[in-house]
């Protein structure tokens, strides 16, 4: 096991990705304070980063570890350089520039083109020449598979699906029915799209399925999470707006829209027919009833429940932080109390002035 006081290797997938931090300065339209010649071959963090490695400070909670800096050089912003003992590469958003500055090391391997011998695809189906579908994959009838796109060993793209030009679908992505993907639409391993909707009716005492006779429509730019499930609609299609970022394990219901520009964490559950607006934030494990509107610009913490439509932007919570145990089990117990303490206080005369 490696001595965990040392720095960590470079991340260089691919050995010819280097760059001078003077490349990288006027690449990304950063402030370069130190020498342009250095050479830069991948990146680490602030406090595991040696030389030849860019790191970056975005949180003040990590501003202690600036003084010890190793690395080549660090991303931060303009009023912590004076304090960076190495060169700065000056940024008003320093997690955002060292997105951008990483994706030079991610010199992933390219999928060759073509369709893997173990392949099976339908005869009428159309899968572009520049594309790529690997082993063990399924591509049913009337299936469209776009130019560059890439589809990984395991993957079904079922009938009627679309996959738009530059798309990835990593690994085993299931794609079941009317799915249409835009351009540039990466989803990881084990998510399925296009599942049917919880649709079902009660009639004397039995439940009777629902056809879900919609599909799934994903707009460009979006990223959907491992094993994440995105349901068809029933009548019309669950859709997804450009460049929704939506984590693992996600439940998006049938016939729910997802504004644009909306990041999903991990665990959400968003019943049927919900409507989810742009640019918002949905924490991790929060949950979201069916037939309610969530506007734009609206921030929900993590493990929240929302029963009813948000109408104005800002940030919402709901349960209990944590607590130690005693003190939660003396507040649950007042908890049961305040029916009655509120009955009874709304029985005692107002006050006279």
């Amino acid at each position: 096991m490696a001595d965990p006081g040392t720095p960590a290797p470079p991340h260089r997938p691919d050995a010819a990705a280097t760059a001078t931090l003077g490349e990288l300065a006027a690449r990304f339209g950063l402030e370069l304070r130190g020498d342009g010649d250095t050479v830069a071959t991948g990146v680490a963090t602030l406090e595991r980063a040696g030389p030849g490695q860019v790191a970056f400070l975005a949180n003040p909670l990590y501003r202690r570890q600036l003084p010890d800096a190793r690395a080549a050089a660090v991303i931060l912003r303009a009023e912590d350089a004076a304090d960076c003992p190495v060169a700065a590469l000056v940024a008003r958003d320093p997690y955002s520039a060292f997105a951008r500055v990483a994706a030079v090391f991610d010199a992933a391997e390219r999928a060759p083109t073509g369709i893997h011998p173990s392949a099976v695809v339908d005869p009428s189906a159309h899968v572009d020449p520049s594309a790529s579908v690997g082993p063990l994959c399924s591509i049913a009838a009337r299936a469209h598979i776009g130019p560059g796109a890439i589809i990984g060993a395991g993957s079904v793209v079922g009938p009627d699906c679309e996959v738009g030009a530059g798309c990835e679908l990593v690994a085993r992505v299931t794609l079941v029915l009317r799915v249409r993907l835009g351009r540039h639409v990466r989803i990881h391993p084990g998510a399925v799209l296009g599942a049917d909707g919880f649709g079902l009716a009660m009639q004397d005492g039995s439940w009777i399925k629902v056809p879900q006779l919609g599909g799934v429509v994903v707009g460009d730019d979006c990223e959907v999470g491992a094993n994440t499930c995105i349901d068809r609609g029933a009548l019309d299609d669950t859709v997804l707006e450009q460049d929704v970022r939506i984590d693992n394990l996600v439940q998006v219901g049938h016939n729910v829209r997802i504004g644009a520009h909306t990041a999903i964490a991990g665990t959400v559950a968003i019943a049927g027919s919900t409507r989810i607006g742009s640019r918002c934030l949905l924490g991790g494990g929060s949950g979201y009833v069916g037939h309610i509107s969530v506007c734009d610009g609206v921030t929900v913490t993590a493990m929240s429940l929302v029963t009813r439509s948000i109408t104005e932007p800002g940030e919402y919570s709901s349960g209990t932080p944590l607590q130690r145990n005693r003190d939660w089990r003396r507040n649950a117990a007042r908890f049961k109390q305040l029916d009655q303490l509120a009955r009874k206080i709304a029985r005692q005369p107002a006050d006279k002035d």
